[in-house]
């Protein structure tokens, strides 16, 4: 059996605005289906035919969530693998997105972190090595 993971459901207080991020930083991200449910919350899926994003619109009441990683329960952030990091970075600086992760160096893989406008995390990794070894390998090398 294989798994993967078909799609995340981020509820957000703008559903545009995140989809706008998603489809920055991926190109061929199409909304599959922008809808209202029965509630009158607008929902919407952004993404491709094998895997995407449920964006659910949130209760303009509710709070906005904290930062990731101050200790909250919840996400930190979702990843995803990239052909080239490099070009998904300039994109979404272009846009105007801040970086949220300072870059790291690894000899088998680049990362590269953003907060979309809700302020969820998103990392995005480019490996250079097929071996399981070395893509698992979180280990630092002496500088």
């Amino acid at each position: 059996m294989t798994e993967r993971l078909e799609h995340a459901n981020l509820c957000v207080h703008d559903v545009d605005a995140v989809a706008r991020f998603l489809k920055t930083a991926f190109p061929n991200f199409q909304i599959r289906r922008d809808s209202v449910d029965p509630g009158g919350w607008r929902w919407l899926h952004v993404g491709t035919h094998e895997t995407y994003i449920a964006i659910t619109e949130a209760n303009p009441e509710e709070a906005r969530r904290g930062k990731p990683y101050r200790g909250r329960p919840g996400l930190n952030h979702l990843a995803y693998e990239v052909d080239d990091v490099e070009e998904l970075r300039g994109r979404l600086r272009a846009a105007g997105y801040q970086e949220s992760t300072p870059p790291n160096a690894h000899p088998h893989r680049k990362r590269v972190y953003f907060y979309d406008p809700e302020g969820n995390d998103w990392e995005f990794v480019q490996y250079f090595s097929d071996d399981p070894r070395k893509r698992d390998d979180y280990e630092l090398p002496d500088c």
